[in-house]
């Protein structure tokens, strides 16, 4: 088959997975909601140096955001395993368009920060839901395109978004940026409404313990399940190592242009525009070139091509070829990121996918938290170029540790569910 035909037959896949009315209103919600995003964090970050005058007050913002996610995510995996996933993304939904209207009326960076967490702990909640629920709504032969088409086109989006944010917010200031946030919570949820979700396998249990003993128990049946299972425990494995590695690296990508690659301030956004745009073509390659892609090989070889990026961007100081990487380095991310999703959603049970996707969240979070806090470090004392060095050959030791620890996984056997705990 030629090149050509391949991507007529990604083109199609692609059109057939938006047309469906199983699908088209949580991928037309995801969007809206991509847009605002991406208008409100510009506006916060704005907003917060407006209100404080520090730039370490923006680098705050990372912690508001990480640490819901720790602190909630062992819950948050339980309530969508036991309840109905459509309230679930809708009341995450609603919540946050409160939290975001909020700021039409900023009382002070305290505020800010709040709603910050805020967000983040609905995130929380509404992320593994919607990877939870794809199964459910799309077909074995759909997943992949499914993936792919929201990650692209979300990412689509992001970058309009960004274009169109720095005029709005100029012009206007940052309330409009909050309120157009909070429109696309409340269209996301009037769309997920029309959604049809069916009860999944674990909702409300007959056998579900009652109170907060029964939430932990469910948590602890949800990690038990993930430790003891080949291929998640594995893959927990290599992603926390991944994270670790992209953690401070991504961060510090503005220290690195302006130490290493000697560009003025507009030169950051010509390497983010790089990155995105990667991002945005890169699901496009296992749709055309992947026979199957539930092999591990299109899911660990991207780490191994980013993490040799990395190495190569602090050795390397011509702006053309930075941005050849980092073009390179979005295109392996987004490859990498479908099939992964793609991958873990056909190989986990229904009854234990919101856990499952819960405590992929908790342990990446985690790690990058961690990364952030030693990267920062290591870049003062060693040197920006020591910390890509150092970030890269991580990274590439993550993928070659994937590939060796899962050659022989079947990502086509689904898991055994958990026992019910209790």
């Amino acid at each position: 088959m030629g090149m050509a035909a391949k991507f007529g037959r990604v083109a199609s896949a692609y059109g057939e997975v938006v047309r469906s009315p199983s699908y088209f209103p949580l991928w037309l919600g995801q969007l809206a909601s991509s847009f605002g995003d991406t208008l409100h964090y510009i506006a916060l970050v704005v907003l917060i140096f407006r209100l404080t005058g520090q730039g370490l007050a923006v680098a705050g913002l990372v912690v508001a955001e990480v640490l819901p996610a720790l602190l909630l995510g062992p819950l948050a995996g339980v309530v969508i395993d036991r309840f109905s996933r459509k309230a679930v993304l809708i009341g995450s939904d609603l919540f946050r368009a409160t939290l975001a209207l909020s700021l039409l009326w900023p009382q002070g960076a305290w505020h800010a920060y709040l709603v910050a967490a805020g967000l983040a702990a609905g995130n929380t909640f509404f992320n593994p839901t919607v990877q939870a629920i794809i199964p459910a709504v799309t077909t074995e032969r759909q997943r992949l395109a499914a993936n792919s088409v929201a990650w692209s086109t979300g990412r689509f989006v992001q970058l309009v978004a960004s274009t169109v944010a720095g005029s709005l917010i100029g012009l206007l200031g940052t309330g409009p940026a909050f309120a157009v946030n909070a429109g696309s919570f409340v269209c996301s949820a009037a769309l997920i409404a029309t959604l049809p979700i069916p009860r999944h396998a674990d909702q409300i249990g007959v056998g579900a313990k009652r109170g907060l003993g029964g939430y932990f128990a469910e948590a602890r049946a949800g990690l038990g399940f993930a430790l003891a299972d080949r291929f998640l425990s594995r893959l927990l494995l290599v992603q926390g190592l991944a994270s670790f590695a992209v953690g401070a690296t991504g961060a510090m990508l503005v220290v690195l242009a302006e130490r290493h690659l000697h560009l003025p301030t507009a030169g950051f956004a010509w390497l983010i525009g790089a990155i995105g745009l990667g991002a945005l073509l890169g699901p496009l390659i296992p749709n055309a070139l992947a026979r199957d892609y539930r092999d591990v090989r299109w899911l660990f070889i991207p780490y191994v091509i980013r993490g040799i990026g990395d190495v190569l961007l602090a050795v390397f100081t011509p702006l053309p070829i930075a941005l050849l990487l980092l073009f390179v380095y979005g295109l392996n991310t987004s490859t990498g990121m479908v099939v992964f999703s793609s991958t873990v959603q056909g190989a986990v049970p229904d009854a234990v996918r919101g856990r499952v996707f819960a405590l992929l969240d908790v342990t990446w979070n985690a790690m990058r938290l961690l990364s952030l806090a030693l990267g920062g470090l290591a870049a003062d004392v060693l040197g920006i170029r020591a910390l890509y060095w150092i970030g890269g050959g991580l990274l590439t030791l993550a993928g070659l540790l994937g590939l060796a620890l899962l050659e022989r996984q079947d990502f086509h056997r689904e898991s055994a569910p958990p026992a019910r705990a209790g």
